[in-house]
């Protein structure tokens, strides 16, 4: 049996990238076109001999055959709106405060056709995508990020291809907005913040991705919330990369992906050490689905795990049935995990609960309720509060066997979600996000299968 150590399961992206760059995610299906289709919206008319239509709504199909004509004629702060139908487009959304919107969450679909890279890409400041649907993509279903150079989001992983990002050519979009939007079977990541800012992902599903079904990643500070939302069948469930400060994970429903929630620090891309976000009032159970994509190093079986990160609060968590651990704090090559604080969480019936794998005395474990502990008495040797520690053993995970994994175009489609109750209402912008944010509205679950409350 091959057993995963405690630094591969989360030491993630040295092998991404070399995955990436060898297109092992990219399906098999016409991976030599991938670039050559990415952006093709398969219209032969030219957007701008199109006339605006009266008033601040651009309709698709009534005013405009696609959706990228619609979009290229919308002036800043107007609203598209999309009908039922199937779109096989890829959208590019370069002006500020403008809404793209789906009449029906399900019956709006943009289809990648497993041969255009992005489904929608988001580089104006203040836009949202809300209430449609976006599968079929080789790399991301969307994206909302601050690289404007169009050849390097073509490459599919928030334009840099994890080089480190050049923060100064490229600075964050600021204003970003993620509702309602059904993300399922791309090739990389379903929702994906990079290089971003200031924004919201929320009430939105993901599955059936080979990296992760939400990404947040190279951004400092984030002042982002990810709620509400549901994330499964995944390679990773919700990832944070390099994302610091002012950034919430909350009440989200993560259950069988191979990996719940990682919270990462690496060299690969910019802005390292990982700092500050708040992962509270989840549900994280049965992380050990084998109908999923392989995961990039083989991790299975892990609810919520740090590699790296510093200064997060893990806190009110429901883990549950994670085989490999419910919560592990580790430390990858050349970025100790510091200072993280995992308190008032429910893990139980994992391999083992909780599992401290970092040399740093900083971290911290208080009132987790847990059933197995590694190093054994963890609380007690490395509770929060508690002073003068010497360093403890290497606490160890339960051995796994990971399964093989499915191509990601394979995975079976979700079933119908929630749909917007009025999508004729005016758009609003992504500005003025997140607001405040009151973390008593997400408590400890009570039940891993509980859908998160859509507002």
């Amino acid at each position: 049996m091959q057993t995963l150590s405690t630094a591969s399961l989360l030491n993630r992206s040295a092998l991404r990238k070399a995955a990436f760059r060898a297109t092992l995610r990219l399906s098999a299906l016409a991976v030599s076109a991938v670039l050559a289709a990415t952006g093709c919206s398969g219209t032969g008319a030219k957007s701008e001999d199109a006339r605006h239509p009266a008033g601040s709504v651009l309709r698709v199909p009534q005013d405009f055959r696609t959706v990228q004509q619609a979009v290229d004629v919308a002036r800043a702060g107007e609203t598209v709106l999309v009908g039922p139908g199937v779109y096989r487009e890829s959208v590019r959304i370069t002006k500020d405060r403008l809404v793209l919107r789906g009449t029906d969450r399900n019956k709006v679909v943009l289809d990648g056709g497993l041969r255009r890279a992005n489904g929608v890409t988001v580089t104006g400041a203040g836009a949202v995508v809300e209430n449609l649907t976006v599968h079929g993509y080789l790399a991301n279903g969307v994206l909302f990020t601050g690289v404007t150079d169009e050849r390097l989001q073509q490459r599919g992983a928030g334009g840099s291809a994890y080089d480190p990002l050049d923060t100064t050519r490229f600075p964050p979009v600021r204003g970003f907005r993620a509702s309602r939007v059904t993300a399922y079977n791309n090739g990389l990541y379903g929702i994906y913040a990079f290089d971003a800012r200031d924004g919201v992902i929320e009430d939105s599903y993901a599955s059936g991705h080979a990296d992760s079904g939400i990404y947040v990643g190279q951004c400092k500070p984030c002042n982002t919330l990810v709620h509400r939302n549901t994330v499964e069948r995944n390679a990773v469930g919700i990832e944070l990369t390099n994302a610091s400060d002012n950034l919430s994970v909350l009440g989200n429903r993560v259950v069988r992906n191979r990996v719940g929630v990682t919270v990462n620090s690496n060299d690969l891309e910019a802005l390292a050490p990982q700092h500050g976000a708040v992962i509270a009032g989840n549900a994280v159970a049965d992380n050990n689905a084998a109908d999923t994509p392989e995961q990039a190093d083989g991790g299975f079986g892990i609810g919520i795990g740090i590699g790296g990160g510093t200064g997060n609060r893990v806190q009110r968590n429901l883990v549950r049935g994670n085989r490999a651990a419910g919560v592990i704090v580790t430390d990858p090559p050349g970025h100790p995990a510091s200072g993280n604080q995992v308190e008032g969480n429910r893990a139980t019936g994992n391999g083992v609960d909780l599992v401290l794998a970092s040399a740093d005395p900083g971290n911290c474990f208080t009132g987790n309720r847990p059933g197995t502990q590694s190093p054994g008495a963890l609380e007690n040797r490395a509770g929060c509060g508690t002073r003068g520690r010497g360093r403890l053993p290497t606490g160890r995970t339960a051995s796994v066997q990971a399964p093989p994994g499915v191509p990601f175009s394979r995975v079976p489609a979700p079933p119908a979600q929630p749909s917007m109750p009025d999508p004729t209402v005016p758009g609003r912008p992504a500005t003025g996000l997140p607001g405040a944010v009151d973390m008593a509205d997400y408590p400890l679950p009570k039940n891993a299968d509980a859908v998160p409350h859509t507002h």
